[in-house]
């Protein structure tokens, strides 16, 4: 149940991304910032960084008014959100701001994703690989997994996962592995929210469909606001 009316005057909202050089992918950031700011009326929503660019999550915080909400835009829990995040919002030694979990693993980030795929072309008897950047940190793998399994629900079949980055199977060799099995077509679903080094190299893994990333997906968005409004409850109970 929605509770946006209520509390939509209480505190900021800080959005956290990764942060890239490639400008589509800082255009979805702002995207999605601008877009939970137009769902959260009178409440300030600013953008951070968590690497790469800035203005990084100290930056952010020091000119958002509090109490605060720090909602990290990653797609799983690894390090960036368990360790980075928290890390720099404590050096700020404030004592006003609540660091929501990630977007995913969840059923609107997965349902955003198999309309992404439907899009690109998939069709019912494709074989499918979900493709995440990959992590060294072994629950955020176990995430990209859950996603997997959820996606299955979504088309109807088996989802494999491949990394891009980090991890094995790689989504090149895992397409390869398809077609020799005798597979006709192949699609590959994107657990990646913005366009950048990754979503390109899907490009060329040898699939006959590749959806794009997740973006300002509406679902995205209201992910985004599913989780700044839990803050905002926690700090007015």
């Amino acid at each position: 149940m929605r509770v946006m009316t209520r509390i939509a005057t209480h505190g900021s909202v800080v959005v956290a991304a990764h942060g890239t050089r490639d400008p589509a992918g800082v255009a979805v950031a702002r995207r999605l910032a601008g877009a939970l700011r137009a769902r959260l009326p009178g409440r300030p929503v600013l953008l951070a960084f968590v690497d790469v660019l800035g203005p990084g999550v100290r930056e952010a915080l020091a000119g958002a008014p509090g109490p605060v909400t720090v909602v990290p835009a990653f797609l799983s829990s690894g390090y960036h959100v368990r360790t980075d995040v928290p890390s720099q919002v404590a050096a700020t030694g404030r004592r006003d701001v609540t660091v929501s979990a990630a977007l995913g693993p969840h059923p609107l980030l997965v349902g955003a994703m198999a309309d992404r795929l439907r899009a690109a072309g998939w069709r019912r008897g494709d074989a499918v690989v979900l493709a995440a950047a990959g992590s060294s940190d072994l629950r955020a793998v176990a995430d990209v997994r859950v996603a997997a399994r959820q996606l299955s629900g979504e088309v109807g079949t088996r989802v494999r996962v491949g990394f891009v980055a980090t991890g094995a199977p790689r989504v090149a060799s895992l397409v390869t592995g398809l077609r020799a099995a005798g597979e006709p077509r192949v699609a590959v679903a994107s657990w990646l929210l913005a366009p950048g080094l990754f979503s390109s190299r899907l490009l060329s893994a040898g699939a006959d469909v590749v959806a794009a990333p997740l973006g300002a997906h509406p679902d995205v968005v209201d992910r985004l606001a599913q989780l700044a409004e839990v803050g905002a409850v926690v700090r007015s109970a």
